[in-house]
């Protein structure tokens, strides 16, 4: 089988664990980037554009389509999304539609297809200039959430408690998102949707994430994980257990609420990352991209859910109905936490031998390199890495994982 993935703008390597996790899977992959380095994969199967214009990267793929005969197109990129969408159909392979890319990836479209189906939702407001989002504020009430239509990885996204503390966060949005990476990587060319901030209100329950798939009717949860961070102003500091604690009557309302959230935003056959919180005793979408999660949430499930979210997508991209079931744990606990540092220029990063050969690991990915800047709120959101750590229970596991993050040490620059 031959797949072409796309990313309009190459994001350093982190993709390249899960381009070699596909080929594992016998798949001959070819990669084309909009902009990137001369030398991100093997000459004969990479293809560099140098630029982001849609019909360019149009162009390229089916100049290449013409000579290999792709079986489909996929991508593991919020920033491409839409292109690929839009290849796909140029090119005569199964994907999602552009329209149905522009719901899952803009957050305000995503919110008002929400709207429209009655799929539980936050409440929800454009705010264009600072008046405006103080007076949503107003309406909602605080805390509220502030966060960018087109953002990624929570970069910019905000609590605020009051006037004052939303007021600041504007200002600081407005001025990172001109320069964020996911705000300024997807395909030109097309009309994206209302670029700017959100403020929506304020959920106060537990918060839980799915690798999902739909497939014609039926909506699967193939893996349910819960967020157990300690919650403060933003959400950088994630801190995942699964198999999930919901009782089996939550879930059933959880599935409800992602099933009605995906064929809102017109998703028939995708693999999909699902975030729900819980308001006052009910489950709320936070969000559904047209994706598999990132970080290590594909080695999650098939730890803890024995479902793989990245064979899920090959099998899509060539059209053919993934191997899933409705969610049932295999277990096996986990907790996963993203690798949080202070901001600066990396220097090195020190993983000991007893975290690195440990076979409690079985989540370790170190992303940020030498020459690196790592920012941290409110400039952006730039982690170190992944670690992820088995155990017999929630506990259990939680204590070896920040025990082993505590020995994982970064130097950075003078």
């Amino acid at each position: 089988m031959k797949l072409l993935t796309i990313e309009t703008r190459q994001y350093l390597n982190y993709y390249t664990s899960r381009y070699e996790q596909v080929q594992a899977l016998g798949v001959d992959l070819f990669v084309l980037n909009g902009e990137g380095t001369e030398d991100f994969w093997p000459a004969d199967r990479y293809r560099l554009v140098g630029n982001r214009n849609l019909d360019e990267l149009i162009a390229a793929a089916k100049e290449w389509h013409a000579a290999e005969h792709f079986d489909g197109v996929l991508t593991f990129s919020e920033a491409a999304v839409i292109a690929v969408a839009a290849v796909a159909e140029a090119l005569g392979l199964p994907g999602i539609g552009v329209e149905a890319a522009l719901n899952s990836r803009n957050k305000l479209l995503m919110r008002q297809a929400h709207e429209r189906a009655a799929a539980p939702h936050p409440g929800f407001r454009y705010a264009a200039e600072l008046p405006q989002a103080l007076a949503a504020a107003e309406e909602f009430g605080y805390p509220v959430i502030l966060k960018p239509t087109m953002g990624a990885g929570s970069n910019f996204v905000f609590k605020c408690d009051d006037a004052t503390e939303l007021t600041e966060h504007f200002a600081q949005a407005v001025d990172g998102i001109r320069e964020m990476f996911w705000a300024n990587s997807e395909a030109d060319g097309i009309d994206l949707g209302p670029q700017g901030l959100l403020v929506e209100s304020f959920l106060d329950g537990r918060e839980y994430l799915m690798e999902a798939l739909a497939w014609d009717d039926e909506v699967y949860l193939g893996s349910v994980v819960d967020r157990i961070t300690a919650e403060g102003g933003t959400f950088d500091d994630d801190v995942h257990h699964a198999p999930t604690s919901m009782s089996a009557e939550d879930l059933a309302a959880v599935h409800a609420v992602v099933k009605a959230g995906a064929h809102a935003q017109g998703l028939r056959r995708s693999a999909m990352h699902a975030e729900v919180r819980f308001h006052e005793g009910k489950p709320y979408l936070l969000e559904i991209a047209a994706r598999v999660g990132g970080g290590g949430l594909d080695l999650i499930a098939r730890t803890t859910a024995d479902y793989d979210p990245i064979a899920a997508v090959v099998d899509i991209a060539a059209g053919r109905k993934p191997a899933v079931r409705h969610f049932q744990p295999t277990g096996v606990h986990v907790t996963a936490m993203c690798l949080i540092s202070e901001a600066g220029v990396v220097d090195h990063v020190d993983v000991p031998a007893e975290v690195s050969e440990s076979d409690r690991v079985f989540l370790l990915k170190i992303t940020a390199r030498p020459g690196d800047t790592i920012r941290r709120p409110p400039e952006g959101n730039t982690i170190l890495g992944f670690l992820g750590t088995t155990g017999t229970s929630e506990l259990d596991a939680f204590a070896k994982m920040t025990d082993f993050a505590s020995k994982i040490k970064v130097t950075f620059v003078p």
